[in-house]
């Protein structure tokens, strides 16, 4: 018994130790996936290009990329980009105190194991469905809205 646990830690830590992270999105309910021809680096410009070219926020910027390298850790490059406007964390505070918690919508730029990159993100109708009984269809047209909103600026951040 001790032997076969040995084996799967041994396993596990050649296989995240040398860096053999998949970082490819598969399509998923609920997610759009904008696969792309461009590198890392430049979708994630792109995608703070596009955010701001459609009257939305960068709010928040995280991935675990630089602070892996730093420890001498090599992944695919991963940034999550929380997107919103203040215009809607009013409008959807009015509705429902709860649903600010999904705020910002994260868009997802992930460096492909081919070194192209794709840009995900949970659709807002998809992030806000769980408020949609306390909010009402007042909800439904704002996450709509954003749908429209997040799927222009991931078209406009893959074909720049």
């Amino acid at each position: 018994m001790r032997i076969m646990y040995q084996l799967r830690v041994s396993l596990l830590a050649l296989v995240f130790g040398t860096g053999a992270v998949l970082a490819d999105i598969a399509p998923r309910d609920g997610w759009v996936v904008k696969d792309t021809s461009k590198d890392y680096a430049t979708l994630v410009s792109a995608t703070v290009k596009a955010v701001k070219a459609n009257k939305m926020g960068v709010v928040t910027q995280a991935g675990p990329t630089k602070a892996a390298a730093s420890r001498g850790i090599v992944i695919p490059g991963n940034r999550v980009i929380g997107v919103f406007n203040n215009k809607f964390a009013v409008r959807i505070l009015g509705l429902s105190t709860a649903a600010m918690i999904e705020a910002p919508i994260r868009m997802y730029v992930t460096e492909n194991s081919d070194g192209t990159a794709s840009l995900s993100y949970k659709t807002p109708s998809t992030v806000f469905a769980p408020y949609i009984d306390e909010a009402g269809d007042d909800l439904v047209a704002a996450a709509s809205e954003l749908d429209t909103i997040f799927l222009a600026i991931a078209d406009s951040a893959v074909s720049e």
